[in-house]
C-alpha cells in the first residue's frame, strides 16, 4: 500500500524500504498529505522562523520515524499535533527528492538537519566527558574495594533515619511543596545555626536558599553571577565541576595552584604543607574577574544543600532557582531540619554529632595511613575531608611505561592498572586540575576513608597480598 499523500502510486518493498525513498521519482501532494491532519495547514514557519525551525526539527525527526516502512503502512496517530511540523516536513522532504531519489527518506532528512543546526548547544562543547564515569565501570567490571568516591558505605546516625522516617510518616502535607527558597523550619534553624558559627546574623528569608544537593548551590550560583567573557578564579586541586559550570555559564575559567612545601626525609607530607601563594594569586586578577571560588576541603557533598550571602547576591541565586528546580522535596528539608535541631541542643557536648564525627574519621584516617605505607606509599596526611592524596612517585620511577593513552597522565595509568592487578580503587588526582597543570601532579592518587570497617579490613588485605608480592 502506498502512502495517499504521494501523488502517483509507486510499490514499496520490504527489503528495498530502508534504502529507496518513499516515493521515488514522484511529487508530493501537499493537500493529500494534509489530509492526513485535520488541523493541519501550510505553513511558512521552516522558512520564516529560525525559532520554529529549532522547535519542529525534533518533531520532524520523532515523525520520520512513525512511518512503518517494512509492513508499508503510515503511523498517523499524532494529529493536530503536527499541524505546522507537516507542512515544514513537505518542504523538506520536497527538497531531499530533487536532491537524491534514491537515498533513503530517514537518512537525508537527518542529514540535512544535522547540516543546518547543530543539535546540542554549544556550551556543553568539550564538557561532555566524565572521569567518574570511567573508574566507577571499571571498579565494577573488577569488583575492587571503592575507596575512590567519596561516599560513606555505612548507616547514617540514628536520629537522622529517625527524622526521615517520621518526615514520610508524620504530616502528609510534606508530600507537597514547600516555599520555593526553602522549607521555613530549615532556613530558620541554618540561619541560627551558622549565624552563631560566623558570629552574625543571619536572616532566614533574606541571606539562605535552599537547594538540590551542593551541585545545585554552585550551579545555581555560577548561572546568576557568571556572565559570557566573566574570569572565575579556580584553586587547584579543586572539585571538577567548577570549570564546567563556569564554561557553560559562558566564563573563563583562570586556575592557581596550591605549592607543596616538603617535609624532611622519611617525614609524611600533611596538607597544610600545600600553600597558596598570594603574589600569584594576586597576579590573576584583572578587569574581567567576576569571581574566585574558595572552598575548605574542595569537595562539595549532600542531598540537600544551601547557599549563605548577603540578599544582593542571593536575589540572583534565587531567580535562577525558581527558573529551573523551583524547589528540593519537602520532607527531605524536613528531615534535616530536625536533625539540626538535634545537634544544636547538643552542639560543644560530647554527644555532639559534629564532634563525634571527625573524631570517628580520624581513627579511619589513622588506619589508612598505616596500611597504605606497608606497600610503599606515602600518604599526606590530611587534617580536613575524609580523603587521603598518597604519593606514588616510588612506582612511577620503578614501573614508568604502564599501558594507556600517549598522552593519558600516570596517575590515571596507574589507577586503572591497580584496580586491575591489585582490587584497589582510588581517584587519578590530575582530574581535579586543569589540563596544562595535570603535569605536575600525575604522581598523586586519592583515596577515601569514609568507609565500613568491613570495607577497610578488606582493604587491608588486599594491601597484605600485594605487600606479599614485592616481597617474594
Amino acid at each position: 500500500m502506498t502512502p495517499p499523500f504521494c501523488s502517483q502510486q509507486a510499490k514499496v518493498t520490504p527489503a528495498a524500504a530502508e534504502e529507496e525513498s518513499l516515493c521515488p521519482n514522484k511529487t508530493w501532494d501537499t493537500a493529500s498529505f494534509l489530509d492526513n491532519f485535520p488541523n493541519a495547514h501550510p505553513t511558512s514557519s521552516f522558512q520564516d522562523s529560525g525559532t520554529s525551525f529549532e522547535f519542529t526539527t525534533g518533531v520532524l525527526l520523532c515523525f520520520s520515524r512513525t512511518l512503518n516502512f517494512g509492513s508499508h503502512q503510515c503511523s498517523m496517530a499524532l494529529g493536530g499535533m503536527l499541524r505546522n511540523a507537516a507542512a515544514t516536513y513537505l518542504h523538506l522532504v520536497g527538497s531531499l527528492q530533487r536532491k537524491n531519489a534514491g537515498a533513503s527518506l530517514t537518512r537525508c532528512l537527518h542529514q540535512t538537519l544535522t547540516m543546518q543546526k547543530q543539535l546540542q548547544a554549544r556550551r556543553l562543547d568539550k564538557i561532555d566527558k566524565n572521569p567518574w564515569v570511567v573508574f566507577t565501570k571499571l571498579a565494577s567490571e573488577c569488583d575492587a574495594v571503592n575507596l575512590g568516591q567519596g561516599f560513606p558505605d555505612f548507616p547514617p546516625p540514628d536520629f537522622a533515619v529517625e527524622a526521615f522516617q517520621h518526615a514520610v510518616s508524620g504530616d502528609f502535607m510534606l508530600n507537597q511543596y514547600t516555599m520555593a527558597f526553602g522549607y521555613p523550619p530549615l532556613t530558620k534553624i541554618l540561619a541560627s545555626f551558622f549565624g552563631k558559627l560566623l558570629g552574625q546574623e543571619l536572616h532566614p528569608l533574606e541571606n539562605v536558599l535552599v537547594t538540590v544537593g551542593a551541585y545545585g548551590a554552585l550551579f545555581t550560583a555560577f548561572q546568576a553571577l557568571v556572565d559570557e567573557g566573566d574570569e572565575v578564579i579556580i584553586i587547584e586541586p579543586s572539585f571538577d565541576c567548577y570549570e564546567p559550570m563556569t564554561l557553560m555559564a559562558g566564563g573563563r575559567p583562570v586556575f592557581v595552584s596550591l605549592k607543596l612545601t616538603p617535609t624532611k626525609d622519611r617525614e609524611l607530607d600533611s596538607s597544610s604543607a600545600w600553600q597558596l601563594d598570594p603574589t600569584e594569586l594576586a597576579s590573576k586578577f584583572t578587569s574581567r574577574t567576576k569571581a574566585l571560588i574558595l572552598n575548605t576541603p574542595n569537595n562539595p557533598l549532600g542531598k540537600v544543600g544551601w547557599v549563605l550571602g548577603p540578599d544582593r547576591l542571593l536575589k540572583h541565586l534565587r531567580t535562577v532557582h525558581q527558573n529551573s528546580v523551583f524547589h528540593c522535596p519537602t520532607q527531605n528539608q524536613a528531615a534535616v531540619a530536625q536533625s539540626f535541631q538535634r545537634e544544636q541542643l547538643h552542639f560543644g557536648q560530647p554527644s555532639s554529632y559534629f564532634l563525634q564525627f571527625p573524631q570517628a574519621m580520624q581513627r579511619k584516617r589513622d588506619h589508612m595511613i598505616q596500611s597504605l605505607q606497608s606497600v610503599g606509599l606515602r600518604p599526606v596526611i590530611s587534617q580536613g575531608s575524609y580523603f587521603l592524596i598518597t604519593d606514588i612517585s616510588d612506582f612511577k620511577s620503578r614501573m614508568p611505561d604502564l599501558p594507556g593513552a600517549v598522552d593519558e597522565p600516570y596517575d590515571s595509568r596507574f589507577v586503572k592498572w591497580m584496580i586491575k592487578n591489585k582490587g584497589l580503587v582510588a581517584i587519578p588526582v590530575s582530574i581535579f586540575y586543569s589540563q596544562s597543570h595535570q603535569k605536575h601532579v600525575d604522581h598523586y592518587i586519592r583515596f577515601c576513608f569514609v568507609k565500613d570497617e568491613s570495607t577497610l579490613q578488606a582493604m587491608d588485605k588486599k594491601l597484605q597480598e600485594w605487600k606479599a608480592e614485592l616481597g617474594a
